[in-house]
């Protein structure tokens, strides 16, 4: 429903805290004042929070491909995906495109398919949803394409990834061989026989990320990079402007990332079940020690908002300072000024949350009532 709001009786979760007061939507903005003509909703024994800014959502992939072959057209999965994105108080998407030099499910052809879907799509969605282009640093043949799509002015973040250099000591049998040869299409013979042949061609790994990552801050594009390993790393990255570290693999190297000032992204997964399902980091640890300022959905859309009720109900940090990991924060770390917070003339993106059963009641975005619950 379009037009003007007046979300009364909640908690509202200013920047000063949270605060029993009016929220005032209008023209798609938050307002100062209200119109006597403007539509009221009661959000009484309800927070009114910002709404979720994630920017690391694999789950995409598995709407799109629930089982190893089994495909369904990018246009019904990116407009179901956008209902649960919704539905979990989701407002601001960045679906995780990779672009790789594999065949298959994560092949530049596939790739382009799903941007020209995505492109048509989008703007009749009620969340708003970007892409993270997720660069392999083996996928040399193909900066040129990433260039064009950041091009395209629709606000994307680009992510730099090097899976190929440990993918390659992967040996016959290894699981996750087989499960790299189910998503190429092919036998895991024939997977490791492509891995070898893409590690051949290493030496033009260098320059082709220098060129992607300097057509990126050109363009003026977030860079991130996931899955680091060493501070050594996060110097070279930034050395290329790379400046927030997705997923960082150690302890050493989400220190040197806050130390430095950027910002860490993590899953909220990993904080919902108390820990990595792949022996990594621990994101409810690295919150509490100041080790990690984002939590994104990763593969999991309902993660973002039950990780900050995890962080509230084990103590580590009170709503006021938890919500800002999935909404502030990771606002802050895409660029994006206008959303995040509540605040008089920010984007009118929050949603109402029951405070006895912590379920969404209602979801607005740029203004509008695009999701209530009943």
């Amino acid at each position: 429903m379009v037009g003007e709001w007046a979300i009364y009786g909640g908690e509202v979760l200013t920047e000063d805290g949270l605060a029993a007061q009016v929220l005032h939507l209008g023209d798609g903005v938050i307002q100062e004042e209200g119109t006597a003509g403007a539509q009221r909703f009661d959000a009484s024994g309800a927070w009114v929070l910002p709404g979720i800014v994630d920017l690391h959502g694999d789950a995409f992939e598995r709407i799109l491909e629930p089982r190893p072959g089994v495909r369904f057209p990018p246009e019904v999965a990116f407009a179901e995906a956008g209902a649960q994105l919704l539905a979990n108080g989701i407002t601001t998407a960045y679906h995780g495109l990779t672009v790789s030099w594999e065949p298959g499910l994560r092949s530049i052809d596939h790739a382009r398919d799903l941007v020209a879907a995505h492109r048509a799509i989008a703007p009749r969605l009620g969340v708003d949803t970007r892409l993270n282009i997720r660069w392999e640093t083996f996928a040399i043949d193909h900066v040129d394409q990433v260039l064009a799509w950041l091009d395209n002015g629709s606000g994307d973040i680009l992510s730099i990834n090097d899976h190929t250099s440990a993918n390659r000591t992967l040996e016959a049998g290894a699981p996750k061989l087989e499960r790299m040869a189910a998503r190429m299409g092919v036998s895991a013979v024939q997977a490791k026989r492509l891995i070898d042949e893409i590690w051949a061609r290493r030496d033009e790994v260098p320059e082709a990320m220098a060129r992607l990552c300097e057509g990126a801050r050109h363009r003026n594009v977030p860079l991130l990079a996931h899955d680091e390993v060493t501070p050594e790393g996060r110097a070279e990255g930034r050395r290329h402007g790379v400046t927030v570290s997705e997923f960082p693999m150690t302890e050493q190297m989400a220190v040197a990332a806050r130390e430095a000032g950027e910002h860490v992204i993590m899953g909220a997964p990993n904080v919902v079940r108390g820990g990595s399902h792949n022996g990594a980091l621990c994101a409810g640890g690295a919150v509490r020690a100041g080790q990690c300022s984002v939590l994104a959905s990763d593969y999991y859309y309902p993660a973002p908002r039950h990780a900050v009720f995890r962080l509230l109900d084990d103590g580590a940090l009170p709503l006021e300072e938890a919500w800002p990991i999935v909404s502030a924060n990771p606002a802050e770390a895409a660029g994006l000024t206008d959303r995040g917070r509540i605040a008089p003339g920010l984007r009118g993106d929050l949603l109402v949350m029951d405070r006895a059963t912590r379920d969404i009641r209602a979801v607005f975005v740029a203004g509008r009532k695009v999701f209530e619950r009943g």
